[in-house]
Parts: C-alpha cells; sequence; structure tokens
C-alpha cells in the first residue's frame, strides 16, 4: 500500500512557500507584500495544524526525501543516546522511513541483538531492507502492519522507539497501548517530535496520553519543540 498525500502535506508546502514569501518581502523592504505573506501563512499553518490533527495519516512514500535533510537534536546520535541501545537486546521501530534510525541502531545492537521495524507501507520497508543490504547490516526484520494492532507476542522487546510517527497514527491511545503490551517489564520506549512536524505531538499531550497507557517519563533530550522523550513501562 502506498499512502496517498494527506490535505496538510499540500497547504504544509503552500505555508512554507508564504513563509518564504514573507521572508523575501522583507529582505527587500516591500512591507505590503510582505504583510499579506504573514496573513497567508498563519492561515494555511493553522490549516495544515488542523487537518493534521482531524484527518492524521502515514507520511506518503513520494515524500520520503524529506527524510534526507539534517535533523539537529533528533539525530541518529542524538537517539543512540536516549535509547541507550544495548549489545543482545531486541528493539522495535515504528514508522521507520527509509531507515535514517535504524542503521545505526541495528549496528549498536550488535549482531546478537535484532531489530525489527514495522510500517504499513511495504515501500518504505523495502528502503530499509535496501539501506541494511548497503550497510552490510543483517539483523533487522521488516513487518509490514498497523502501530494499532501490533503483530509481537506480550513482552517480546526490551526497548521500542518512534520519532515523528505518533501524530500520524489515527489513534494514538490503542498504539501506546500496544507498545505497552509488547514490551518487557520496565522496558524502555522513546518518542521523538519536533515542531516543523505538522504531526508534532507537544510534550504535555505526550506525557498523559503515555502515562494513560502505564508508561512513565524518565528523561527529555532537548527542549519543547524539539525533543526526545524516554519512558519506563510499569
Amino acid at each position: 500500500m502506498i499512502a496517498p498525500m494527506r490535505l496538510h502535506d499540500f497547504t504544509g508546502f503552500a505555508t512554507l512557500a508564504a513563509v518564504l514569501h514573507t521572508i523575501g518581502c522583507i529582505l527587500f523592504g516591500n512591507w505590503p507584500a510582505a504583510s499579506v505573506g504573514l496573513v497567508a501563512a498563519v492561515g494555511l499553518g493553522t490549516l495544515t495544524r488542523y487537518w493534521s490533527v482531524t484527518e492524521p495519516g502515514p507520511m506518503p512514500y513520494v515524500l520520503r526525501w524529506t527524510l534526507a535533510f539534517p535533523r539537529g537534536n533528533l539525530s541518529p546520535q542524538h537517539l543512540e543516546t536516549v535509547l541507550e541501545p544495548r549489545r543482545g537486546e531486541r528493539m522495535l521501530e515504528v514508522g521507520p522511513g527509509t531507515g535514517v534510525y535504524s542503521i545505526p541502531i541495528a549496528k549498536a545492537l550488535g549482531p546478537d541483538g535484532s531489530l525489527d521495524v514495522l510500517d504499513v507501507q511495504q515501500e518504505m520497508l523495502d528502503e530499509v531492507r535496501a539501506r541494511a543490504r548497503r550497510a552490510g547490516v543483517a539483523n533487522v526484520t521488516a513487518t509490514r502492519g498497523d502501530a494499532r494492532a501490533l503483530p509481537y507476542p506480550d513482552g517480546a522487546f526490551d526497548a521500542a522507539y518512534l520519532v515523528g510517527v505518533l501524530g500520524e497514527i489515527p489513534d494514538e491511545a490503542a498504539a501506546l497501548r500496544e507498545l505497552r503490551r509488547v514490551l518487557k517489564p520496565a522496558g524502555r520506549l522513546v518518542v521523538g517530535e519536533v515542531a516543523i512536524d505538522p504531526d508534532f505531538v507537544r510534550l504535555g499531550a505526550l506525557r498523559e496520553r503515555t502515562g494513560a497507557a502505564r508508561f512513565v517519563l524518565e528523561r527529555r533530550q532537548g527542549h519543547a519543540l524539539s525533543y526526545f522523550a524516554r519512558f519506563r513501562a510499569v
């Protein structure tokens, strides 16, 4: 299944164009045009956020190129710092995209460890497999499935993580309950979010939802607009 373009993908790019237009007008001193651009950016941005919340869905495969941009505070290195992968562990990544995080984490787990990656789009999983082959990584298992009904037994994983994915899932509460189910007692869950993503989940809202799913916050890296949050299953 290739996910279609979402409404907020179109308005999101339109918002970016309006922002760039506004900046250009300011640099050239065209204040009336800058004002129009600013109003358009605010309106389009509001509409983008509204549709991302009311019509959530996976990032379409056609936009996979956006995953190649530098990630700053959400880099794979920062994820490793918060997640603390240990050799021999079994981990789960939900929504791996093209494998930006998958390959470094799989390597950190060592040949005796394993990383399961789950996505609703087979094309994304194929990208991860190809990337793993090129990197000589053999401990990645790709499975097509839905985060709201994970195809794994109870207590199967030492840790799980998802970056920029939770807000794309139509039922976040169900996904968090499933993650709690497949984690071992005291298992680790890391969630990464950045505000530039229309599907951004605020840390306050995340704490409420993870708390309802029987997780407690252990630590946070970053700030309110770009963070990794690590939780422990209780």
